[in-house]
């Protein structure tokens, strides 16, 4: 039994916590008004994704959606420069090498966690505020809203460190207009402000500087509908004036990209960029040349794929994709050359997109038995 001044210093200690004003926390999760809260809280890390964070968030989504006092559940991040750049790419390389469970709980828990956030009955908004990439678009994405800023920059670099898009992207990215999905997916190329919201990624943009007001006015709802949530990023999104007039950074691509991603193998995709030869197609080999061959095969089937499954289905399939890359080369040379050494020259096996065979693409996509996601 504890004594009882341990006992009050456990109860005052506990306060502390559930109150979660403390400002070392990584994630940070509050109830204001309405509104289910939750801050993502490591801007030097620019608020990457760990297990720990993905641990606590789960739950409180959970939580919260039962609630009957809870009408919308808002995300954001801290530091004003990212929501979240992505999961913690590094303590999961340490993790595979070592084969340590880390490399299969990061990616279950993480995939649940998108799952949770694509079917939770609450109205859910994402302030896409800064970076948003990999693990930070699975964090965004699969919500009801989108908010972009002009500080927005939105990307999947996957092929480049040997992975590729996951989070479920394998079923957002084939479902944007055209083949721009496909695009975004392969070449990592990255969009900017207003134009996530123009390939359909965001689903409101709102000036950076007006996000404490909206928030505010977000909180302050009384008993919110789906429709009043609505209305509200409405009635910002169309005060919003910067970068109103310019046209979409990819539009006078669309043609190009639309005939010349749409092909059915990288190799095709490769000799219809060879074959078109505009400086816009040579720009792409460039790109694609510098990528995993066996993450750039790994994605384009993937998005092909996932194009006619459902969300829980995608992903389902992506864990069976992410455990493949644990137990491969690739993954582990790509962190290696991007993220440690910076050399950016990584040494990738196979070196060419021919070498790459159709066994080993197949093996990547087999089921795990007992090891499979279950969601």
């Amino acid at each position: 039994r504890l004594k009882p001044f341990n006992r009050l210093q456990v109860i005052l200690q506990h306060l502390k916590m559930s109150k979660h004003t403390d400002s070392t926390a990584e994630v940070l999760l509050e109830k204001r008004g309405g509104a289910g809260i939750i801050t993502l809280n490591r801007p030097k890390a620019l608020n990457a994704l760990n297990l720990s964070m993905i641990q606590q968030i789960y739950p409180q989504i959970k939580t919260w959606e039962k609630d009957p006092e809870t009408f919308l559940i808002l995300i954001k991040g801290t530091g004003g420069k990212a929501f979240c750049a992505g999961g913690d790419i590094r303590a999961i390389t340490d993790a595979g090498k070592t084969g340590d469970r880390l490399a299969q709980d990061f990616f279950r828990e993480e995939y649940m966690l998108n799952h949770a956030i694509g079917t939770c009955k609450k109205p859910y908004v994402a302030l896409i505020d800064g970076i948003t990439m990999g693990g930070g678009v699975g964090l965004s994405v699969h919500g009801h809203f989108r908010v972009a800023t002009e500080k927005t920059l939105f990307a999947m670099p996957e092929t480049a460190i040997g992975l590729f898009p996951d989070v479920g992207g394998g079923y957002f990215l084939p479902r944007l207009s055209g083949k721009i999905g496909y695009y975004l997916a392969l070449t990592g190329f990255r969009l900017k402000g207003r134009d996530v919201l123009k390939a359909g990624i965001a689903t409101h943009f709102v000036e950076s500087e007006k996000l404490p007001a909206l928030e505010k006015d977000l909180i302050a709802l009384k008993s919110p509908s789906t429709e009043n949530i609505a209305d509200l990023l409405n009635s910002y999104h169309a005060k919003s004036k910067i970068d109103q007039e310019k046209e979409f950074v990819l539009d006078e691509h669309m043609e190009k990209i639309n005939s010349l991603f749409s092909a059915n193998s990288m190799e095709e995709i490769v000799r219809k960029l060879k074959q078109d030869g505009s400086p816009f197609a040579i720009k792409q080999l460039e790109t694609i040349n510098k990528m995993s061959p066996t993450s750039l095969k790994m994605t384009l089937r993937q998005l092909r794929e996932g194009a006619s499954m459902s969300l829980q289905d995608v992903l389902t399939m992506e864990y069976r994709l992410s455990q493949a890359c644990m137990r491969g080369h690739d993954f582990y040379e790509g962190v290696r050359a991007v993220l440690i050494d910076k050399d950016q020259s990584p040494r990738w096996k196979p070196a060419a997109l021919e070498e790459v065979s159709d066994e080993f693409v197949n093996d990547c996509f087999k089921p795990l038995g007992n090891n499979d996601l279950k969601l």
